[in-house]
């Protein structure tokens, strides 16, 4: 009968690790039906937005920030799922590429939220309370950028020739291309946004780095044989995400902060202080994560041109 069988498989799991499976389901008859409340935690979740001010609008700025982070959680979750498979298939590869494109596909065509669902007028009054808060301080962003790519393709482009594998990654962390937000590399002085945001986040970004050296999607990518390295579906997955990540995003991002920055007679910094066009728009960053799989025309105009056109079809 089915049910002995399942019996049987239930005996087995729990003689594995040492419990006696009739204890487990005699602890069955005292539980209570899970519900959609205590398994998606619903309460908890509505509770976590806290707001500055009375306008009505910075609610949204809450929300909506808060649910980028959970897809950015979710992106996470998918990475690690590539980083630490010993038995990589170019399959499981570019499936969960395309889930992590997927979530960046969301984020990118959901800042209309951003751009239209805000008056302006109330988001100029309620972001004087947030600075020098900004979301470049999104620590979730920042792996995944860490765990994407080898280390010197985020490097600013200024200094990568300096910085090679045997570079302490304290020195390469100092030299990240989202320092220039807030460093003065003449002096070596960094504003409060930055200062702040190594305060809380440095040593676990070292760690992170380290433990993302060699597993990156990058990496992984090149460890595969050459043959699979050249499997259509997996190298236009590759390609997808870096420019939906690196150019598609961003510009979303810069085009929803363009509509408020620069809505008046002038145009204002960023609540963290950098110049955010220049710091924003892909052209200046020149950051891709896979390098090799672009031409050198595609390179040189990242962020200029629908580098999706080009994309590998056979």
């Amino acid at each position: 009968m089915k049910r002995d069988k399942i019996f049987e498989d239930l005996k087995t799991k729990y003689d594995a690790i040492g419990q006696d499976v009739n204890t487990h389901l005699s602890g069955l008859l005292h539980s209570k039906p899970i519900t959609y409340w205590d398994y998606i935690q619903p309460e908890a979740l509505l509770n976590l937005q806290v707001q500055r001010t009375n306008l009505p609008d910075e609610m949204v700025f809450i929300m909506y920030h808060q649910i980028n982070e959970l897809l950015f959680k979710m992106i996470l979750w998918e990475i690690e799922q590539i980083a630490t498979n010993i038995d990589l298939k170019t399959h499981f590869f570019a499936d969960r590429l395309n889930r992590i494109s997927r979530y960046f596909d969301m984020l990118s065509s959901s800042f209309e939220i951003m751009g239209d669902g805000m008056e302006v007028d109330q988001y100029m009054k309620f972001r004087d309370t947030l600075t020098p808060a900004s979301g470049f301080q999104s620590a979730q962003y920042r792996k995944i950028e860490f765990a994407s790519t080898e280390l010197i393709n985020l490097i600013d482009i200024r200094f990568r020739s300096t910085i090679d594998r045997d570079t302490p990654f304290s020195h390469a962390f100092d030299h990240l291309y989202w320092q220039a937000a807030g460093k003065n590399y003449a002096t070596g002085e960094k504003n409060t946004l930055l200062q702040l945001f190594e305060d809380r986040y440095m040593d676990d970004f070292i760690v992170f780095m380290e433990t993302y050296n060699t597993c990156n999607l990058w990496t992984k990518f090149k460890s595969l044989p050459i043959e699979d390295q050249k499997d259509v579906k997996l190298v236009n997955a590759m390609r997808h995400y870096d420019h939906t990540v690196n150019v598609l995003w961003v510009m979303a991002h810069l085009n929803a902060a363009a509509k408020y920055l620069n809505s008046g007679d002038s145009e204002v910094p960023a609540t963290g202080g950098s110049d955010w066009r220049k710091y924003m728009h892909p052209r200046y960053q020149r950051r891709i994560f896979f390098p090799d799989l672009w031409s050198e025309d595609e390179i040189e105009n990242w962020g200029v041109n629908n580098l999706e056109d080009h994309e590998i079809l056979n």
